[in-house]
């Protein structure tokens, strides 16, 4: 039924049901007691597309965040980006351009596998199939020309999203952060979106609700990648993976977490910094109302010299918040004639700026030899237990940067990269 639902994506299916997998029998099975710490467990997938007789592009993808299910200990959702893509000229080949981004509902058997049991495709306010392909100027754009399989240009799609952060809350429906705009998606049950939070001036009819200005100057393809919700469920936190280009393009560890106020809207701003600039904060997730846990990473596999995977504990309580007089202020607060990003850690402390206060939890690459090199989901099982999901860019990547779509191997084996689940103990209360 998966490949069926490959096939009629690659026919522009104006719409298409969300795939409801067969429910295996007991499902009710927590994975801290059947799954071993340390081991992967690939997730389920089919074959969307091949190219070339041999390059499959696997409808799996899962893996650019993930969250704990809110009322069920035993399930997980782990969400994809854009879809399959390669750098291309001025911007972005996409093999499968109506491929449209989706939520994977995922429960553990007692016989130990992962099971997929639906797949909730995003949709527009209409109810009709969003893509990845980005946003025109006006919506969220980020400048990348969109492309199809065989070097064409392509419309844009006001609704498409590069999906990256999810939270799932108790009423069923989802929040969804994105590395477009960026904005901040919330969607009913059934992947139909009833809200979009952007930056000022983005996506117009959300009326006061929307993020600062300043976040409009995310760089693409590193906008917000990772969302969080307080377990309150009252506030958004959401956390840009690289340094904004404010005013532009800079190479700096200064980067910025956001929090938005459900019922009032209200945003505050944090400075997160970074181990070394140009680093990826992929990922987010809630302890407390003040207390996360960040994936901060580079892009090398196991192996590579200093590939690094590290989750850190940081706290919001004692950090200055940053939104300045005002947030419609495309630069955002100024230090004398500085943006935040253009400023030194020296100029911070002068300006009496203080960032969230961070501690090492885990160091995945020590702890495990983690082998892949898109750690993008992280959810809390229990009190010292994590779950952590990879992206696999849907199992074929672009070596040389020419467009050319090749597979995506694991350094030093034969074994395709796959989105995969891990278990790991830490001290993380």
């Amino acid at each position: 039924m998966l490949l069926c639902v490959g096939l009629c994506l690659l026919n522009s299916c104006d719409y298409i049901d969300d795939f409801i997998g067969d429910t295996p029998e007991p499902i009710s099975v927590s994975p801290t007691t059947i799954l071993k710490n340390n081991i992967q467990y690939p997730l389920p997938h089919s074959v969307l597309s091949t190219i070339n007789s041999n390059v499959e592009i696997r409808n799996g993808g899962f893996g650019s965040g993930a969250t704990a299910h809110p009322n069920n200990e035993d399930e997980f959702y782990a969400i994809t980006d854009r879809g399959p893509n390669t750098n291309f000229l001025e911007g972005k080949k996409f093999p499968v351009a109506d491929y449209t981004p989706r939520i994977g509902h995922f429960a553990v058997t007692a016989s130990g596998e992962i099971t997929l049991l639906q797949s909730i495709l995003l949709k527009d306010p209409s109810g009709k199939l969003i893509t990845g392909i980005p946003n025109p100027e006006g919506k969220g754009a980020t400048g990348e020309i969109p492309y199809d399989a065989s070097g064409n240009k392509i419309a844009f799609d006001d609704f498409g999203l590069d999906s990256e952060g999810i939270v799932a809350l108790k009423d069923g429906t989802f929040w969804v952060s994105d590395e477009y705009g960026p904005h901040i998606v919330h969607y009913s049950a059934n992947g139909v979106q009833l809200e979009r939070i952007s930056p000022t001036g983005v996506n117009e009819g959300t009326g006061d609700r929307k993020l600062p200005a300043v976040f409009a100057k995310r760089r693409a393809n590193r906008g917000m990648e990772g969302l969080a919700i307080t377990p309150d469920e009252k506030t958004l936190v959401g956390i840009m993976q690289s340094t904004l280009y404010n005013p532009e393009k800079i190479q700096s560890n200064i980067t910025r977490i956001v929090t938005f106020n459900l019922e009032t809207g209200y945003t505050k701003q944090f400075v997160y910094v970074q181990e070394e600039a140009n680093l990826s904060n992929s990922e987010i997730t809630a302890i407390s109302n003040t207390e996360f846990l960040v994936v901060e990473r580079d892009g090398k596999f196991a192996g590579e010299e200093a590939a690094q995977k590290h989750i850190y504990k940081i706290n919001l309580s004692g950090a200055t918040d940053i939104s300045g007089i005002n947030p419609e202020e495309e630069f955002g607060l100024m230090i004398g004639d500085k943006t935040i990003e253009q400023a030194t850690p020296e100029e911070l402390t002068a300006a009496n700026i203080v960032p969230v206060h961070k501690e090492l939890v885990i160091d995945l690459v020590a702890e495990l030899g983690y082998p892949h090199d898109k750690l993008e989901g992280i959810w809390i099982m229990d009190n010292n237990t994590l779950g952590f999901i990879n992206d696999d860019d849907f199992a074929v990547s672009d070596n040389d940067g020419d467009g050319v779509i090749e597979q995506k191997i694991l350094p030093g084996s034969t074994d395709i990269d796959a989105s995969s689940l891990y278990m790991v103990k830490a001290n993380f209360k």
